[in-house]
């Protein structure tokens, strides 16, 4: 099965306690994809500038990620600048330099067009939108946004919820989206918006998934998986995003669809997270291999298994 990601590829300069890097590839999408490359085939949609060379690309292709979707327009790619202090789990913006990215309307490639997975990265709500109305043959969409989205474009969005099935947000936002300090509440507040499942993102803490009722089959309760315990953090750049393309990519390489299914996908989508904050950028998660991957899970799974 096939995953079409929709969002950003960036450079970053980024620096941690642990040192720092400067034009690193970076961009919503390129974590999202890297991640889910491991278990399913994906297809990328993004735009890039002058600035973005075959050996940017080869980063993709190694990863066997379809790179045909990827806009080249004239001037630079979109560039992030942060810092991260002791507390690494949220970093300074020093600077945003949209660049191409900031008329970014996605072009979906004829090819892509039977795509049964998609996922919305952090767009504008009503390009989100228009891409989901593209695609009439997909099985599952899964969709991202941030608090930029929520406070600036609060209607538009609560329209685009309507047409995903999967939203994964971290717990901050899903309060703000909902206006309730409850998380429970704040849950199904979130779901009566129109998402089948919503997973909650709690950083070092792991996640939790809540479902409306009657979705994905039988079950009444949320499902919570924990975060691995790691010694040392690198780099946190990514983290949500590898955590998604775990999770979809997971999820698109199943047979069928389930509670039980979606909750699994959890575990790899915190395997992913792991992996990819070990180092700066992308660089973990450019080698890893499957045997490491399932190894890793192996040991979240434990975390969770009382006899």
């Amino acid at each position: 099965m096939s995953i079409l990601a929709v969002g950003s590829v960036a450079f970053d300069n980024i620096t941690t306690p642990s040192g720092s890097v400067a034009n690193a590839l970076g961009g919503s999408s390129t974590y999202f994809a890297l991640a889910a490359s491991y278990f399913a085939e994906v297809r990328l949609v993004a735009v890039v500038g002058d600035d973005f060379t075959s050996e940017h690309e080869n980063v993709f292709r190694r990863r066997g990620v379809d790179t045909a979707g990827i806009e080249r327009a004239s001037g630079k790619t979109f560039r992030w600048g942060g810092r991260y202090a002791e507390n690494l789990n949220e970093a300074k913006t020093e600077f945003t330099e949209l660049n191409v990215f900031e008329k970014f309307q996605p072009r979906i490639p004829s090819a892509y067009k039977d795509s049964p997975f998609l996922f919305l990265g952090n767009i504008h709500p009503v390009l989100q939108a228009t891409v989901r109305r593209e695609l009439s043959r997909v099985k599952l969409t899964g969709g991202d946004t941030m608090n930029f989205w929520i406070q600036r474009t609060n209607r538009e969005l609560r329209d685009t919820l309507k047409v995903m099935d999967v939203l994964l947000i971290n717990d901050t936002e899903a309060k703000m989206l909902a206006e309730e300090p409850s998380l429970p509440r704040a849950a199904r507040k979130v779901l009566d918006l129109g998402p089948q499942a919503l997973v909650m993102k709690h950083g070092e803490y792991g996640a939790t998934i809540f479902f409306r009722e009657g979705a994905f089959g039988v079950g009444k309760h949320p499902f919570r998986a924990p975060a691995l315990p790691l010694e040392e953090v690198r780099d946190p750049t990514g983290a949500g995003d590898s955590f998604a393309g775990g999770f979809m990519g997971y999820l698109a390489s199943q047979a069928t669809l389930n509670r039980e299914v979606l909750k699994r996908a959890l575990f790899y989508g915190g395997v992913m997270g792991s992996f990819a904050v070990e180092r700066f950028g992308t660089e973990r998660l450019e080698r890893l291999t499957r045997e490491e991957i399932d190894a890793r899970f192996e040991i979240f799974r434990e975390l969770t298994h009382l006899e």
